[in-house]
């Protein structure tokens, strides 16, 4: 079949401003936040609805062409980026964005996929309810992509990640094929679950188009500190002794080191250091519970003078109030946001068993010394679950290009650190086409072929998003 004959038959399908195809309007799709994945497609496909969504597959079948999904293009493994080998077309839900029902009786909000994660955090925020995940790509990051790669967030250490909010799904499986899985059931034994299969699948099995997702009562009290630690070992032991002060009620324990502060405040010229550049190491701490009589803040007094007769704070700060909050959180989503701006940068998502976290921070660091002397480690994130992002910024005077030539190899020292604690290489950005050929190398080949068989099952022609998480 024919480029031009694919083109009109979606154009009749989808309508004006159903269709994408001059270089200015699809130049977005085809590279990814970091800018390290750059691709091409015969054109971008923008479905109004479901039904439209399994016509284009059939469509794309008919034409022989791959069809790769578009969510909000915050990932940073390449996994919304065509590959190359073969004629490709990007499927964005964009225009799939209505909040379809929300139900505070039993819980439950259904969604369109293209629907952003802050429109459903609104639309349950209106509703006196709250879906949990949250991080700092609200405003972009779409429920269909957050699906796709089970993002994780600040608050996994309480909530959990994207995959325990799931009740429903409604897919679209490569031949066209519509599974009305939106039940919203908490219990539902009758086979297979198989809505787990394609939570994570980064749309290699098929297109989420829509969701079931889980509501929990609002917190009405909240409590939020920011305690200077001597380090990452400090940072674990502190995180230990809260949850024996606080249990459950941690929803966020964050590590941000000085030097990622620092790279914020240089970057966005506004912002301050509230220890005044005295203290190398911070842990941002927040408890929250629907029990609005709770005091928490008196509850993160008590738990931190605890941590400075132990020896496990060296100075602490309490909000008073929601502005003091917002000026610490604007902090940690600063420093994450400098790191991924910075094109001398190398970003990293591993975990690691909570225990070895800060010892997977120094052997890490070592192993970046030894690859790169003069590298600037910043290790930050979510100490809670061993989620530490290890980044790398690359020495004084090193060129982008020059930092870019080296980074692989840094990437595989801290893979390497990550695997010797029996962590994971992927934490919650997913495999895509950056982590894949790791991910192949480093699981037990029966995982690796178990996940061939469900592709090779649910996709035979190898149409869907090929090229990530595992090659047929």
């Amino acid at each position: 079949m024919s480029a031009g004959g694919a083109l009109e038959a979606f154009a009749t399908l989808l309508g004006q401003g159903g269709v994408l195809t001059a270089q200015h309007d699809t130049a977005p799709y085809l590279t990814d936040l970091l800018q390290l994945y750059r691709s091409e497609a015969l054109c971008v496909v923008r479905p109004r609805d479901t039904g439209e969504v399994a016509e284009i597959l059939r469509l794309a079948a008919r034409h022989g062409l791959a069809v790769t999904p578009a969510g909000g293009r915050t990932g940073f493994c390449g996994g919304a980026i065509p590959d190359a080998r073969r004629p490709h077309v990007i499927l964005s839900l964009e225009r799939m964005r209505s909040i379809r029902s929300v139900d505070p009786v039993n819980d439950v909000l259904i969604a369109d996929a293209g629907c952003t994660l802050a429109e459903v955090r609104q639309a349950a925020d209106a509703a006196d309810r709250l879906f949990p995940v949250s991080h700092g790509g609200e405003g972009t990051s779409q429920i269909g992509g957050m699906i796709a790669t089970n993002a994780g967030g600040n608050n996994v250490l309480r909530y959990g990640m994207t995959r325990a909010h799931v009740l429903g799904l409604e897919v679209v499986l490569a031949d066209g094929t519509v599974w009305d899985g939106l039940r919203a059931l908490r219990k539902d034994n009758a086979g297979y679950d198989l809505k787990q299969l394609f939570i994570g699948s980064e749309g290699t099995l098929g297109i989420v188009t829509a969701a079931a997702l889980a509501l929990r009562p609002k917190p009405l009290a909240r409590g939020t500190a920011l305690a200077a630690v001597a380090g990452p070992q400090a940072a674990l032991d502190l995180f230990v002794h809260m949850r024996g002060h606080a249990g459950e009620l941690i929803s966020a324990f964050e590590l941000m080191p000085k030097v990622g502060i620092d790279m914020h405040l240089a970057r966005s010229g506004s912002g301050r250091d509230p220890f005044a550049g005295a203290h190398d190491w911070m842990v941002l701490i927040e408890l929250e519970t629907v029990i609005g009589q709770l005091d928490l803040a008196d509850l993160l007094e008590q738990a931190l003078a605890g941590g400075f007769e132990e020896g496990l704070v060296q100075d602490a700060i309490v909000t008073q109030s929601q502005a003091q909050r917002a000026e610490l959180w604007a902090l940690r989503e600063g420093l994450a946001e400098a790191q991924a701006s910075n094109p001398r940068a190398l970003k990293s998502d591993t975990s690691v068993p909570l225990a070895a976290s800060a010892d997977f921070v120094r052997r890490a660091g070592e192993a970046v010394e030894a690859v790169l002397p003069g590298a600037i480690p910043v290790p930050f994130g979510h100490v809670g679950d061993g989620n530490i992002h290890f980044n790398v910024v690359a020495p004084p005077g090193m060129d982008a290009a020059a930092f870019g030539a080296v980074a692989p190899t840094l990437a595989e020292a801290i893979r390497e650190a990550t695997l010797s604690f029996g962590g994971s290489i992927a934490a919650e950005h997913g495999l895509g086409q950056g982590k894949r050929d790791a991910a192949a190398a480093t699981k037990p080949p029966a995982e690796i072929d178990m996940m061939r068989r469900i592709k090779r099952a649910l996709d035979p022609e190898g149409r869907m998003n090929p090229g990530k998480i595992v090659e047929t």
